[in-house]
């Protein structure tokens, strides 16, 4: 399942990247090379469940039964494509940035004070560490012992300005320590790694002990948006570097020698997402614009 999500969410990304080059959609927002940090964190959450996602979060917003048409009417300019599937607990996305992480504390709160035994998993880049928002949400969470998950996307960048330049601490995970609770810093480029932290976070909050922040070290193989030119800022030598470390790749790479892929499995896997979202795309074409 983690490995067709990630396989689909990949496919959707370039479709969604090639139409935004020919004006089918407005700006748009890749994931590629953090597939493994939105699947693999993602999974471990119910349906009820409250998630708070970011501008770059379509895959996980996909994973999480939104529908694809939605999703691309939301990028097509049409903020109705983020109301959530119902008995699906979605927050719409965030384009300000940490403004989305007190909302999430809220909601955990509010689900610890009504007893629902609810977990509310908010995500944002590094760049969001340096806000306010967060490091109250972070206090607060911490004094209330609130059913929080904190999912950092450390991609490397805020926009343009490099992590090193965004805080002295030597890592983001050791930001929970200032506030009482758990912090760990996972290979953002590694599913399982992702996955076995989520999970162990998640079942934390649900269980009433408390919130964790969950550093996923990742790297965007792509511009920041579609109206940036990462060239300008980072080398060809950096990127292909973490290319290397592409999560898809190493996802592949573990699966065969398991004998649990095969290139008749992965060219289906691929050539059905294809069809999945070609059939998307045309009923998304058809709607009718915006008032």
């Amino acid at each position: 399942r983690i490995y067709e999500l990630m396989i689909f969410v990949r496919a959707f990304d370039q479709k969604a990247f090639n139409m935004q080059r020919q004006g089918r959609i407005g700006t748009y927002i890749q994931i590629k090379g953090q597939e493994a940090s939105q699947i693999g964190s993602v999974i471990p959450l119910r349906d009820d469940d409250w998630l708070f996602p970011i501008y770059r979060d379509s895959g996980m917003l996909i994973a999480r039964k939104h529908p694809i048409v939605q999703v691309l009417q939301y990028w097509g300019g049409d903020e109705r494509g983020l109301k959530s599937p119902d008995n699906v607990n979605n927050f719409p996305i965030a384009i300000p940035v940490a403004t989305q992480v007190p909302h999430a504390v809220g909601a955990g709160f509010a689900a610890k004070l009504r007893g629902t035994k609810q977990v509310s998993a908010v995500y944002f880049g590094e760049g969001a560490t340096s806000k306010g928002d967060f490091h109250e949400a972070m206090n607060f969470a911490g004094v209330f012992n609130v059913p929080v998950v904190f999912i950092c996307e450390n991609n490397q960048y805020a926009i343009s300005v490099p992590r090193k330049k965004q805080t002295h601490a030597e890592t983001i995970a050791q930001k929970s320590i200032a506030y009482g609770f758990e912090g760990i810093q996972v290979d953002g480029m590694d599913v399982f790694a992702v996955y076995k932290a989520a999970k162990e976070a998640v079942e934390k909050a649900r269980n009433g002990n408390g919130p964790t922040l969950i550093e996923c070290f990742t790297y965007r193989m792509c511009d920041h948006s579609t109206s940036d030119d990462a060239s300008k800022y980072r080398s060809k030598e950096e990127v292909e570097q973490w290319v290397r470390k592409d999560p898809i790749d190493r996802l592949e790479k573990y699966m065969r020698k398991k004998s649990l892929l095969d290139d008749a499995y992965k060219e289906s896997v691929l050539n059905k997402s294809k069809d999945i979202i070609e059939k998307s795309v045309t009923e998304f074409e058809k709607l009718s614009p915006p008032d």
